[in-house]
């Protein structure tokens, strides 16, 4: 059967539609095999066996090519062809190529440094332009090594259970000098994260590292190069101002006290077709809703 190009391409052509809708067994091709059109293709070719076991089934799985094995985990690259996101890819190539045209760059086998050549920059602007980026990490307190030298005499010791409590320790790195320090000042953060422990690392506690290594960096550098900070898409990154303009829950008819989070700030204005700023609340001197939040209608009637 399985040299028998017809029934083998079918038998695998098949397999695939199957896996496609859930796990695939080895019972799974016995059935096929013992489905109408595999019987009439095996009483064509004058087989005479036209039923198979399951350890046959498993055999032949291994011969397709198929192996029963844990789940694999793969990496996430659905959209990553879409025309927004090459397109995403392309400005953002192009303006890195800008920004390292004032970077040093450093051979990735010998480690020799390339210096830019200078060009005309903005008046005012360091022409020196230094790549900080922040590494975040979380350790555990039961990591250890899993194989070490034992003796034949020692006998085997209890371990704990679970990966233990964690740190979390996030700081800033440059190509030039490693670790983001000046003298003994440094802007790492050691962090306890867990409901009864730090809480957890928000954005409130990212914003103050960064200052905090601004203040390292700019003592540094003395005004003599401009520092160019990178971060990952992380949640906590990505986190919009109170004040931020946004459709999300916003509400169809006015409100009198709406705001994007509640007790926060009102929304920041928002700009006509025109260019004309776009208030999204009524003036206080409005004569039935004063101060209220416009709401999504009024606001795109406006527009």
């Amino acid at each position: 059967v399985l040299i028998d190009e017809d029934i083998s391409s079918t038998l695998q052509l098949a397999l695939v539609e199957k896996v496609k809708s859930g796990y695939l067994t080895a019972q799974t091709l016995v059935e096929l095999v013992a489905s109408e059109e595999i019987q009439m293709k095996l009483e064509a070719a004058n087989i005479r066996k036209r039923s198979i076991s399951l350890r046959t089934a498993q055999c032949w799985l291994k011969h397709f090519g198929w192996r029963y094995e844990h789940v694999r985990k793969g990496m996430y690259i659905d959209g990553h062809e879409r025309d927004d996101v090459v397109a995403y890819r392309q400005e953002f190539l192009g303006r890195w190529k800008e920004y390292e045209r004032r970077m040093v760059t450093y051979d990735s086998e010998t480690g020799e440094p390339t210096f830019p050549k200078g060009f005309p920059i903005t008046p005012g602007t360091p022409f020196r332009l230094i790549l900080i980026t922040q590494d975040e990490c979380t350790f555990y307190a039961n990591d250890q090594r899993k194989l070490v030298w034992n003796h034949l005499s020692t006998m085997p010791t209890p371990l704990p259970k679970g990966e233990g409590q964690s740190i979390m320790v996030s700081d800033f790195l440059t190509s030039d000098w490693g670790r983001l320090t000046d003298g003994d000042e440094d802007c790492r953060v050691l962090f306890r994260a867990g409901a009864n422990r730090d809480g957890y690392f928000k954005v409130e506690d990212l914003i103050a590292q960064v200052d905090r290594g601004i203040d390292i960096f700019e003592g540094r550098v003395l005004g003599k190069a401009q520092g160019l900070w990178l971060f990952d898409n992380a949640p906590s990154h990505q986190k919009r101002a109170p004040d931020a303009r946004s459709a999300r829950r916003m509400p169809i008819k006015p409100c009198a006290s709406w705001t994007p989070v509640k007790g926060g700030p009102r929304m920041r204005p928002g700009a006509m077709p025109n260019g004309d700023v776009q208030d999204f609340y009524f003036p206080d001197s409005h004569p039935t809703m004063p101060g209220w939040f416009k709401g999504m209608e009024q606001i795109i009637r406006e527009r």
